[in-house]
């Protein structure tokens, strides 16, 4: 095929992607349900040549960018309170999941080695969030089960892929229990290791760039500095990029300027659209070939069908399963979250007993200390109030169970299998029905189920409440932060007659900017005030000064905040978007 052929059929799937987005959000299907669909039609129109793709194209080329777009974009906050069930979900119910799977397949094809059905087992037991988490946001889903079905998906991808590793090393006649063990436990560690090296370089580096285009083409490069690597060394590279994700969106309202963070919202967003939607398009243009495959074997296709429907029953069962003491343990934990709470506030009570006049000198260590004593007895109040609030009960858990929906990973990595393994055909048609069955049997259901059982979360009411506190803060903050500038500026007037004190006009401007810079969060809320003004010159030397003290007073308090966890992820992302949106107005242009 030519060059020109190839960038028309390239062209036309990003039309086609956008075009069926559109359509999506007005008759309220997720689009990768449609791109699936509508794959596997145009994949059977006659003149379509049979489309394969290499699987390392995936694995390499789409998975490290798709898996880094989705972890640059979760709160750590939200993973530090589900860890319990996402590390539940995403590696204790997979591997359970592909040994189960493994048995069954092999008791049932005895022909077909049990490493290999445990390597399909490998190949079907991670899930794919998109559809899942598209769905459930339009609908209201709770942000726990958002966060909890995110979280997962990042997670399992590189269980999966240690696992089916070790399935394939058996396969080749080289499986000891306790080396596979080892070779996991290995995996796991040097991902992480390689993951937070390659988040620690990376953020370093990009936050001593000036110019967004470096900075942009950094960020490009961030999640393959971190896969090749770890890939090199034997390790998970998926699992690698997971962590550098997780670690430069958390340090980026640290590290990064404005500029940098709208950027990498922006490119990155763009970047997950088209890679995940372009996947599903081509999963469903792939099915032909796959089918053709099948035709040639002495399984036959229908038996393939059956098989691939017992493996969708089997896993469905096992994650509802896994459901009833995933809630229990959640519930029993709620008293140590008290215990915890308790606690840490009896101990923050006795600090602030000390008298003022013992207090130590403000920032010095042992005031460091205190004061991380009272953030931490905060912290542990806001966790309980999360658990209380966002409690995951039964319908939750039955929603959670009905989103496991497969995916790009679990097509990637069934044609990966090598070609010389028994049924190898078989076992790749095998994980493409698994994934489109999911996609399309829970997609459909999802949306019916999520409106009658309404699950427990934060209302509406509840969220726009949260967010008119969290603006007060910042407003509060904000004022404080001006008052004390004011009477700096007011005491080197005294000390030094050739000090102008500012304008009484500057900083009626810049007191009114301490809530024009929350706008655009007045949005999402009730109405509030807003106010304006200008001036010249020096004043507004002034006027940028006076402003940068309040924007990063208010940005303080927001981290602080973020760090507590006293708001929802949510509130507090609008808030950071307000202020990036307002430190832009505040940034001179730059000379590239």
């Amino acid at each position: 095929m030519h060059i020109e052929e190839l960038s028309l059929i390239a062209v036309a799937a990003l039309v086609v992607v956008v075009a069926v987005s559109l359509l999506a959000g007005r008759i309220g299907i997720a689009s990768p349900l449609i791109l699936v669909v509508l794959g596997i039609g145009i994949g059977y129109l006659p003149g379509i040549p049979l489309v394969r793709v290499d699987p390392e194209i995936i694995l390499v080329a789409v998975l490290p960018p798709l898996l880094y777009s989705a972890a640059v974009n979760v709160p750590v906050l939200d993973l530090r309170r589900n860890l319990g069930p996402i590390a539940g979900l995403s590696v204790v119910l997979v591997i359970v999941s592909a040994v189960v799977i493994g048995f069954i397949l092999h008791w049932l094809v005895p022909a077909l080695p049990l490493a290999a059905a445990i390597a399909l087992g490998a190949v079907v037991s991670p899930t794919d969030a998109v559809a899942a988490t598209s769905i459930g946001k339009r609908l209201g889903l709770p942000p726990r089960l958002v966060t909890i079905l995110e979280g997962e998906s990042l997670v399992n991808d590189a269980t999966s892929l240690v696992l089916l590793r070790t399935a394939l090393a058996a396969i080749a006649g080289s499986f000891v229990f306790w080396e596979a063990v080892g070779t996991f436990a290995f995996a796991v560690l040097v991902a992480v290791l390689v993951g937070l090296l390659a988040g620690i370089v990376t953020v370093w580096v990009r936050s001593k760039l000036t110019n967004p285009v470096y900075d942009t083409v950094i960020s490009f490069a961030v999640p393959f500095i971190a896969f090749v690597p770890t890939e090199y060394l034997g390790a998970s590279g998926v699992l690698a990029v997971v962590v550098t994700g997780l670690y430069s969106g958390h340090h980026a309202a640290r590290k990064f300027s404005a500029t940098a963070r709208v950027n990498e919202r922006l490119n990155w967003r763009t970047a997950q659209f088209v890679l995940e939607n372009g996947v599903f398009l081509m999963m469903g243009l792939e099915l032909h070939a796959l089918v053709e495959d099948v035709g040639r074997s002495d399984l036959s296709l229908v038996r393939t069908a059956v098989a691939a429907l017992i493996v969708v029953a089997i896993l469905i069962l096992l994650r509802m399963g896994f459901m009833v003491p995933m809630i229990w343990s959640l519930r029993r934990s709620l008293p140590r979250h008290e215990a915890r709470a308790a606690g840490m506030q009896r101990l923050a009570e006795r600090v602030d007993a000390i008298p003022e006049s013992e207090l130590p000198e403000a920032g010095s260590r042992s005031w460091l200390r205190l004061r991380r004593v009272r953030r931490l007895a905060d912290r542990s109040a806001a966790d309980l109030q999360h658990a209380k609030a966002q409690g995951l009960d039964r319908r939750g858990g039955l929603i959670l169970g009905w989103s496991g929906m497969r995916g790009v990973v679990t097509l990637a990595a069934a044609q990966s299998i090598p070609i010389t393994v028994t049924y190898r055909s078989q076992l790749v048609v095998i994980a493409f029905l698994v994934a489109v069955i999911t996609l399309l049997l829970h997609g459909l259901t999802l949306p019916p189920l999520i409106r009658r059982l309404r699950p427990a979360g934060p209302s509406q009411d509840d969220r726009k409440q949260e967010l008119v506190a969290l603006y007060q803060d910042l407003v509060d903050e904000g004022n404080a932060a001006l008052d004390g500038a004011l009477q700096r500026e007011h005491e080197r007037a005294e000390q030094d007659p050739a000090h102008r004190e500012p304008p009484e006009t500057v900083v009626h401007r810049v007191r009114s900017s301490v809530r024009n810079s929350l706008t655009p969060l007045a949005f999402s809320m009730p109405p509030s005030t807003k106010a304006g003004g200008s001036r010249t010159g020096d004043e507004a030397m002034i006027y940028l000064q006076l402003a940068r003290a309040v924007l990063d007073a208010q940005r303080a308090a927001l981290l602080e905040a973020r760090a507590i966890g006293q708001y929802s992820s949510q509130s507090l992302r609008l808030a950071e978007e307000a202020l990036d949106a307002y430190e832009l107005r505040l940034t001179p242009p730059q000379k590239h």
